[in-house]
């Protein structure tokens, strides 16, 4: 057996990953304590190489995809039953986030993140976030639409790419068999792509190594200790969904094994983890979807959608912790209301994720409409900015979950789901194939 077909290997994979982590974590610390500024620095050469190759093929992929998936639905009973499928997409979108954020705000409530903190964060994390425009129910809006045609893909502006993707699918839906040719080049390039990022998958464990071991050479135990609290909220809130909804879910409405998802998502959901990219995992969770059962059309619309406005880690559970940390940290006692506007954001805002900053949009946006005096939202951001990459890690993979459970639920409903296909094993090695 070739090298390659073992390491692609899900469960060989997976402890290569961890190993990675391990090191670069070890290889950080060594660079902070040792003041190795050639370490770092080669470190986080490594994570944002490992990054950049995975965020030029997100664009093309989430919009070939995107339109690829919208002109599947004809094959699945026309404009009616697409819109119903569309809709109910939509809803469970919509109630799963609701349940995501009051279980963030439920642990944060418990846990109390950032009561009896004291951090000052540092002042390049400060000037570097306020360079950046927060989040605003204005600036969403004015931010779908692009200037052109072709300013969203050169700006990597991935919403205004879905906006775009969204109008020119449905064009090619309506259109039928004119806009065929069209398709079929979609469908090429999307393959295309898809293959390009099963090759950078495989540097899965390198990226790693580079994006710890930069986060521990630049923050170390010194900044990332005092903000333990948030970082168990965090990861208590997400595990929850990921681990109770979810399988709850799963079990008395997809009518689905949790045990049988998780074994055929898990491969997406750890490179998730790593990569900390819903886009650049599409094509494990989109095949994931399908082994379990779900239409290949369907699949083939939703889950893309879902990578791009479906975040229950970073649009739920993460804004209500975070606010309610920086709440505690500078001793703000938040009233019902403002609870109730947490809520709310997380479950109209969503689309405010799209993209790689979605986290800090979401939480911007949040402190915002709870109208947080301009300067506690600064270092209120400023502080959990340190910790991000350790955060980011698991709320993706909590993304990356949801967006392939709810294609389950609806593909239920109606009667989409091919048993046999569900209660077969699943194609090996999952990452070769991606």
């Amino acid at each position: 057996m070739s090298f390659v077909r073992t390491y692609t290997r899900p469960k060989v994979f997976g402890v290569t990953v961890v190993a990675a982590l391990v090191l670069g974590a070890l290889l950080g610390f060594a660079a902070k304590q040792g003041n190795q500024k050639w370490l770092a620095n080669s470190l986080d050469t490594i994570g944002s190489v490992f990054t950049s190759l995975l965020q030029f093929a997100v664009i093309p992929l989430v919009f070939t995809a995107i339109v690829v998936g919208i002109t599947s639905l004809r094959d699945l009973g026309g404009s009616r039953k697409a819109a119903r499928l569309g809709g109910k997409t939509v809803m469970w979108f919509a109630l799963t986030s609701l349940i995501a954020v009051l279980i963030g705000i439920a642990v944060a409530a418990i846990i109390r993140p950032g009561a009896g903190v004291h951090v000052t964060p540092p002042k390049a994390a400060v000037d570097k976030l306020a360079a950046r425009p927060p989040g605003s129910w204005d600036t969403i809006l004015k931010g779908l639409v692009p200037d052109n045609l072709f300013s969203a893909f050169a700006e990597g502006k991935v919403l205004q790419v879905v906006f775009v993707a969204l109008l020119i699918g449905l064009a090619a839906y309506s259109l039928g068999e004119k806009a065929a040719p069209f398709v079929a080049f979609n469908r090429s390039v999307f393959d295309i792509v898809q293959k390009v990022l099963s090759w950078v998958i495989l540097l899965a464990p390198i990226g790693v190594l580079g994006l710890i071991g930069h986060a521990f050479a630049t923050y170390g135990n010194s900044f990332v200790r005092p903000l333990f609290s948030l970082i168990v909220a965090t990861y208590v809130g997400t595990l929850l969904v990921l681990f109770v909804v979810y399988p709850v879910l799963l079990r008395f409405v997809g009518k689905v094994s949790p045990a049988r998802f998780f074994a055929k998502g898990w491969t997406a959901i750890q490179f998730a983890f790593v990569s900390r990219s819903s886009g650049a995992t599409l094509p494990l969770s989109r095949q994931a979807v399908v082994d379990l059962g779900v239409d290949r059309g369907y699949a083939g619309f939703a889950v893309p959608l879902g990578s791009t406005t479906k975040m229950d880690g970073c649009a739920a559970v993460y804004p209500a912790v975070a606010t309610i940390f920086i709440a505690n940290l500078f001793g703000i006692q938040l009233s019902v209301w403002q609870y109730v506007a947490i809520v709310a954001v997380a479950v109209f805002g969503a689309l405010a994720t799209a993209g790689t900053t979605g986290w800090f949009t979401m939480l911007t946006l949040t402190l915002s409409v709870l109208n947080f005096p301009p300067e506690t939202i600064a270092l209120g951001v400023a502080v959990v900015y340190g910790i991000d990459p350790i955060l980011d890690m698991m709320r993706t993979a909590t993304n990356v979950a949801g967006q392939m459970v709810v294609p389950v639920l609806v593909a239920r409903s109606e009667g989409m789901i091919d048993d046999e296909v569900l209660h077969a094993p699943a194609p090996t090695p999952q990452l070769a194939a991606a």
